[in-house]
């Protein structure tokens, strides 16, 4: 099968997000006129962020989840993505796979494939670029905490390492109780409609791709502040809350691929996000503060009941020093 017959069997679909699409050399497509484009690309090596035996169809769906997760971050409504694929093969029952997985995901959010790149590689790489859009000067941005803002999550938090550990056999939890953990880690939800509707009424936001110890400094440091987080606080999953402390925290701060949404907002709107967390069926957890940035550089401080913690956390890291 050749990249033209791949890319017209398995991948082009009838646009709405692009006046050209799949089949030419540019996608052509005109926001209107108050708003503005979002784009993101996430790049998944085989053996670095995925295993060779993963389910086709589980890695079609990541593969955008993680994208759309941070368009979500940025209160966007999705609109489009562009797909390149590295392929040692041409196997139909992995394309049909991978696809399906895929354009469920698309179609939930009404957002489509409109171009893209194949060629023959090694070991499999998928890099998505996606697109949303937002009224203009309306995305909300890592940059916007402020002291006495208040720092929420959503979902809960660890899963995804959780099921990583079990399948490393790091840790044995029965797999009955587990199970929602790697459905978490396989088929990640981006949290697309949630952050459309806290986008009115928060400073900042950014999705835990590389945990909340990874992640959360990076609000810190383009917002220029430290923070507090209450350990205790974090919301657990009930397989990760029977581990020991030091296990299921440690799971929790540094773990990554959880895909949930941490934003500051002032006190003053937590009735208003309680209500959000409500009409969503999502729990909203505060977790944390906003404090000063009193040194030359931001402070992360973890809390054990309002007292000073004495764990070191630090998150996932692409390129960790030697």
């Amino acid at each position: 099968m050749g990249e033209f017959e791949l890319i017209r069997r398995y991948f082009k679909r009838p646009q709405n997000a692009a006046r050209i699409g799949v089949g030419d050399d540019c996608a052509i497509f005109s926001p209107s006129p108050d708003r503005e484009v979002c784009i993101t690309s996430d790049l998944l090596v085989q053996d670095h962020h995925f295993l060779p035996d993963v389910s086709p169809q589980s890695l079609g769906h990541k593969a955008l989840a993680v994208n759309l997760s941070d368009l979500a971050a940025m209160g966007a409504q999705p609109v489009g993505f562009l797909l390149s694929l590295g392929l040692p093969h041409t196997k139909e029952a992995w394309l049909e796979a991978f696809a399906k997985g895929m354009f469920a995901l698309a179609e939930q959010h009404n957002c489509s494939l409109v171009g893209g790149d194949t060629t023959a590689c090694p070991v499999t790489l998928i890099n998505i670029t996606a697109w949303g859009e937002v009224k203009k000067g309306g995305g909300i941005l890592r940059s916007g905490a402020k002291v006495g803002n208040d720092i929420w999550v959503s979902g809960t938090v660890g899963d995804a390492a959780l099921a990583l550990a079990c399948r490393k056999g790091q840790i044995h939890v029965p797999l009955q109780e587990a199970k929602a953990c790697f459905t978490r880690m396989d088929y990640p939800t981006p949290r697309v409609d949630l952050g459309l509707a806290l986008a009115p009424f928060i400073n900042s936001m950014i999705d835990l791709s590389d945990g909340l110890a990874g992640d959360l400094p990076h609000i810190l440091k383009a917002s220029d502040c430290s923070a507090q987080i209450e350990l205790t606080a974090l919301p657990l999953c009930p397989a990760l809350a029977q581990l020991n402390f030091a296990q299921r925290t440690r799971l929790a701060v540094c773990g990554g691929d959880d895909y949930e949404l941490l934003f500051t907002a002032p006190a003053t709107e937590r009735p208003q996000i309680q209500q959000i967390a409500k009409q969503l069926a999502i729990p909203l957890s505060l977790v944390g503060r906003i404090l000063p940035k009193l040194g030359a550089e931001p402070k992360l401080e973890w809390l054990e009941n309002g007292q000073g913690s004495t764990f070191n956390f630090h998150g996932f890291q692409h390129f960790p020093e030697p």
